[in-house]
């Protein structure tokens, strides 16, 4: 399977560790190792001087006006009867109503999600976007200070890690995802606490990794290195190594062979296994609510978000699945959060454009097959959405961490935010 220089080098982070590792690393507090730990003295975030900062109206409106338009889906409009900048909502340095259940947004995917967006330099990062081009001033005060989101909270987890963020929504330092443009747009939507729980990792594919429970074994042929073709069993839900040679007469009922490592070991690892780590991760933040959100007693699960795709190109049959695999994605996990009304938003990879080939194309081809206003799936109209985000790419790949760029990264948020309102605003 091919895979990036990229990719390796995060793989390589999480065999440091071993199983479990987050592909991030802490040896060296204050330097960024690998897919977006926001890195501080001491190896722990750090807070402001001043606490808590006050918010400007004039300012929220100003920035959150800056979506990428051309990188918005088919039909969104800022103007939805939820989508509400200043309306009936607390400056972002005071808290939300508690009263009401806070409303729990799932972000989940591969190395994009976790973030690579430089916060601190020059061009490319988000203080340039800020002050130099005055672009995302939502998230500074009038002095040009990070504000703290007091009705906006901030958890993250990482397989392996546990625990990484559990903090009001805030910029420090390190990296970024999409997770501010996506925070500050569905915060300023809804008049409830919000919560953005990101739990994911870097270097995993849906067709393996993230296979989501119910998958069935499947075959196909591929050519090996030597030219020669074979047929091959593809892993189901739980099964290991992701293929083996298929014998005819058995088909898929074919079983694989032990799969060990270099010590004769067995690898402790199986399709869906990601899945499973990640949902796991944010099912203890819900089943742990006063923990991770101060003051509330109840929560809704009400969207996922999905940006995620790379690892699949490097395979072509699980960029021919990646359609399949997907729809059962997005239905298992409304079944396993007991969220049947919860909202899916997604992005495509930047690099890919609408009318090409190759295994990028079929997986931009799956995502864009989900969506609920131009898709095929009736079922999904009216609660998935599907971004494309070539136009808000600048030239960059997610397997190049589109070059570190704060601003594909926030407009991608937007983009993705901006959907998500949409879709609640359509109940």
């Amino acid at each position: 399977m091919h895979e990036s220089k990229d990719e390796r080098e995060c793989e390589n982070h999480v065999g440091a560790v071993g199983a479990g590792a987050d592909g991030i690393g802490l040896a060296h507090p204050g330097r960024l190792a690998c897919h977006g730990r926001y890195v501080c003295k001491g190896g722990y975030p750090m807070m402001t001087k001043d606490g808590v900062v006050r918010f400007s109206f004039v300012l929220a409106f100003l920035g959150i006006g800056l979506f990428a338009a051309a990188g918005e889906p088919a039909g969104a409009d800022p103007s939805g009867p939820l989508y509400k900048p200043d309306a009936a909502k607390a400056p972002a340095g005071e808290p939300a109503d508690m009263s009401k259940p806070v409303k729990v947004f799932i972000l989940l995917g591969q190395s994009n999600m976790v973030g690579m967006g430089k916060i601190s330099g020059g061009e490319g990062s988000l203080e340039n976007a800020v002050k130099e081009k005055k672009k995302y001033l939502y998230l500074v005060d009038e002095a040009g200070n990070w504000i703290e989101r007091r009705d906006v909270r901030f958890v993250r987890y990482m397989q392996g890690r546990g625990m990484l963020n559990n903090e009001w929504m805030a910029v420090k330092s390190g990296t970024i995802g999409p997770e501010f443009g996506i925070g500050h747009v569905v915060g300023n939507a809804i008049d409830a606490p919000v919560m953005i729980l990101k739990s994911c990792i870097g270097n995993r594919s849906l067709g393996w990794d993230l296979l989501p429970p119910g998958s069935e074994r499947y075959q196909a042929e591929v050519t090996e290195r030597n030219g020669q073709k074979v047929t091959k069993v593809f892993a189901g839900y739980k099964d290991r190594p992701d293929s083996w040679v298929m014998d005819e007469k058995k088909g898929t009922a074919t079983e694989p062979p032990p799969w060990l490592d270099k010590n004769g070991k067995p690898i402790d690892w199986y399709a869906g296994k990601q899945y499973d780590d990640d949902t796991a991760d944010a099912k203890k933040v819900l089943a742990e609510l006063e923990k991770h959100y101060p003051g509330v007693t109840k929560c809704e699960v009400a969207g996922f978000f999905f940006w995620q795709g790379e690892k699949d190109c490097g395979n072509a049959v699980h960029a021919a699945r990646y359609e399949q695999n997907l729809v059962r994605f997005i239905k298992q996990l409304r079944k396993d959060f007991n969220a049947p009304d919860a909202k899916f938003v997604m992005a495509t990879l930047g690099e890919s454009t609408k009318g090409s080939g190759g295994n990028g194309g079929m997986v931009l081809d799956a995502q864009l097959a989900v969506d609920g206003s131009s898709g095929k799936y009736s079922e999904f109209k009216g609660n998935v959405a599907t971004v494309y985000a070539h136009p808000m790419a600048q030239g960059g790949s997610g397997n190049g961490h589109y070059g570190g760029k704060a601003e594909v990264y926030m407009d991608v948020g937007e983009a993705m935010g901006k959907a998500m309102v949409e879709l609640l605003g359509g109940k």
